[in-house]
């Protein structure tokens, strides 16, 4: 397959500081691809940089084969792009913020029509042309949002925190849609806080302080050795009332982690200290597992975090 997107040793500085460093990574037609960070780790700035918005200090990068340096602005006219904050026109209708970006995009007459159609199919919002965009629902506010980045059928989709604010019925409608897209060969950039959601990507990148330190399909970050150090176990503990053993399961010899998680705690424990961890906990049901993606990224920033000091 080919990769419609691309970002090679890309580099990006204001000054002295280094927004972002060395960031290499490819992505497939039809791919939904997750990237993840804390806030200030860079998600923003690379996606700008991919927009043709922002100039890279060092590197590059292509989308649809074109360079992110040379045709930045033939790039626009190609990309769909959502941010996380709602950024149409308030005191517009559904119908005139859709009917602005198609002439934005230069769509007319029957074309526009065609496309308006489709795109209210899509997302269902047919019911809501006459209203103002301002009284929108945070839901139908990001499907609005999402029917006026896809407007010009664009190939290539920045999503920037597309579901923040909004209730959980809403994210999964939104991602229903999007994986239609994708379906149709769409490829999306997804940047999101949320692990179900990351979950849901084809891949998912991690970049924390500037750097790309993790990427992979979730199979392949559970098996990193950086999520899992040779010699320890991911263990899920469970008992009625977790949070009363959390302090002295930190305290325990050879817990390196643990955290609660939903009903029971995950902890990254050395494996030949778990006998010992059962003994002292015995109305505990312990088991092995996989690790999480919350629980990957957090070992992955403990790590780093440590390295910084």
């Amino acid at each position: 397959m080919t990769a419609v997107i691309t970002a090679d040793h890309l580099t990006i500085r204001f000054g002295s500081f280094t927004a972002v460093k060395d960031v290499s990574f490819s992505i497939e037609r039809g791919e939904v691809f997750g990237f993840l960070g804390p806030n200030g780790s860079g998600k923003t700035t690379i996606i700008k940089a991919l927009c043709g918005l922002l100039p890279p200090t060092e590197g590059g990068g292509t989308i649809l084969g074109m360079d992110i340096r040379k045709d930045a602005a033939e790039i626009k006219r190609n990309i769909g792009y959502m941010s996380q904050k709602f950024g149409l026109y308030e005191d517009l209708t559904v119908a005139e913020n859709i009917a602005f970006y198609a002439g934005v995009y230069g769509i007319k007459g029957a074309q526009a029509e065609q496309r308006k159609a489709e795109v209210l199919e899509l997302t269902g919002i047919e019911s809501y042309l006459n209203r103002r965009a301002g009284q929108l629902s945070g839901g139908w506010k990001q499907r609005l949002a999402l029917a006026c980045a896809i407007i010009h059928s664009p190939q290539v989709v920045f999503l920037d925190e597309p579901t923040a604010g909004i209730d959980p019925v809403a994210r999964r409608a939104l991602w229903d849609l999007l994986f239609r897209l994708s379906g149709q060969g769409v490829t999306f950039f997804v940047t999101t806080h949320y692990m179900d959601e990351a979950e849901r990507c084809g891949r998912v990148g991690y970049i924390y302080l500037s750097e790309l330190v993790a990427m992979g399909t979730v199979a392949e970050l559970q098996q990193m050795p950086e999520a899992s150090p040779q010699g320890t176990s991911r263990l899920q503990i469970r008992l009625p009332n977790p949070s009363s053993i959390l302090g002295s399961l930190r305290g325990t010899a050879g817990v390196r982690e643990a955290t609660i998680f939903g009903s029971s705690l995950h902890a990254l424990v050395d494996t030949d200290k778990i006998p010992a961890l059962e003994a002292k906990f015995p109305a505990a049901q312990i088991e092995t597992i996989l690790p999480s993606l919350e629980d990957i990224f957090v070992t992955l920033t403990y790590k780093i975090m440590e390295k910084s000091r």
